[in-house]
């Protein structure tokens, strides 16, 4: 196939691998090693007829968070082998439809953590001194110097609620100790994990009362959905800062901007929003309007938690262990399901 989008490498009689967004020259060349490549070479993702042609004869695929994998698009791939997500979080393969077609569906479990622990600090202190209006007001020419205004909350002697306390939890707790924060955690998914020394485990309700900031890193499940509602956000303390860096879902937007209209809410900021979570059939299909316009008690980064390029690299070299482990007749390292 000749066609821009697309991507070739590796040799001619290896099986197939269909990587389904662009990747470094590393990776393809890593994989190249016992697959015949196919990769997305443009900056979107492929039409839909486009990647049903590519997936016809694939024995592996390479995917990404924009990627809704489910029954039907299983179904294009009938010699698929394994489904190597190039994330975290799963919730956009349909893992049980995966596992009755006989397909492995692996992950990457930890490459994420460091730089998505980072990013939630960067938002919280954006937030919280106000960082983008601020930025706004200078570029206009609003800035004659000081001026006593713009005060915003340091995150010393703050009280920090962590919502959900895996590797990106402990990890951002570990962060914000350095600051002198007074942290305060609860995990809806009961991670197994060793409760961090310093972080004190309370319940939702008590981590919402007492947080100056609440940090959300909790994975989407069923018991996680819209977890942040509108009696959620009741019980925050007046002016309090929101920050989002797990699922979309586990936020109501809408109650979200009501709170920030009506003024108890002091702010929020996001990584992820509502309309990207494929698991909800009544998902939104874009962010809320009434958020965006709230553009001085908001901050929005394009879902950028992984994104340096050193973790992007490792991400890659990790799912493409996966593919080749399967291509040469073992088990992925980081497979969630069995077959």
């Amino acid at each position: 196939m000749s066609d821009e989008r697309v991507r070739h490498a590796g040799p001619a009689g290896a099986p197939r691998c269909v990587v389904t967004h662009r990747v470094f020259d590393e990776t393809l060349h890593h994989l190249a090693s016992a697959a015949r490549v196919t990769a997305n070479a443009a900056g979107e993702p492929w039409p839909d007829a486009l990647r049903a042609e590519l997936l016809a004869d694939a024995s592996a695929a390479i995917t990404f968070m924009p990627d809704r994998v489910d029954d039907a698009w299983l179904a294009q791939a009938p010699g698929l082998r394994i489904i190597a997500g190039a994330l975290k979080g799963y919730d956009n393969i349909d893992v049980a439809a995966a596992t009755a077609r006989g397909v492995w569906v692996s992950i990457v479990p930890d490459h994420l953590t460091v730089p998505t622990a980072e990013l939630a600090i960067g938002l919280t202190l954006g937030l919280a001194r106000h960082v983008a209006q601020a930025d706004r007001e200078v570029r206009a020419g609003a800035f004659g110097g000081w001026r006593a205004r713009l005060y915003g909350l340091g995150l010393e002697d703050t009280t920090v609620g962590l919502i959900g306390l895996g590797r990106v939890g402990q990890a951002i707790a570990t962060r914000l100790s350095a600051f002198g924060c007074r942290l305060l955690a609860t995990d809806p998914a009961e991670g197994s994990g060793p409760w961090p020394e310093g972080v004190v485990r309370v319940e939702l309700d008590a981590l919402l009362a007492d947080s100056g900031v609440v940090i959300v890193c909790a994975p989407l499940l069923d018991s996680t959905l819209h977890l942040i509602d509108e009696a959620a956000l009741a019980r925050m303390r007046p002016g309090a800062l929101l920050v989002n860096i797990a699922r979309g879902s586990v936020v109501d937007e809408g109650a979200v901007a009501d709170a920030l209209e009506g003024g108890r809410l002091g702010g929020f900021a996001a990584d992820v929003f509502e309309f990207e979570d494929w698991a909800r059939v009544d998902r939104p299909l874009e962010i809320a309007p009434r958020l965006l316009a709230l553009g001085d008690r908001t901050l929005f980064t394009p879902h950028l938690g992984s994104a340096t390029v050193a973790a992007r690299q490792r991400i890659e070299r990790a799912a493409a262990d996966n593919v080749l482990a399967v291509l040469r007749g073992g088990r992925p390292p980081d497979a969630v399901n069995d077959l």
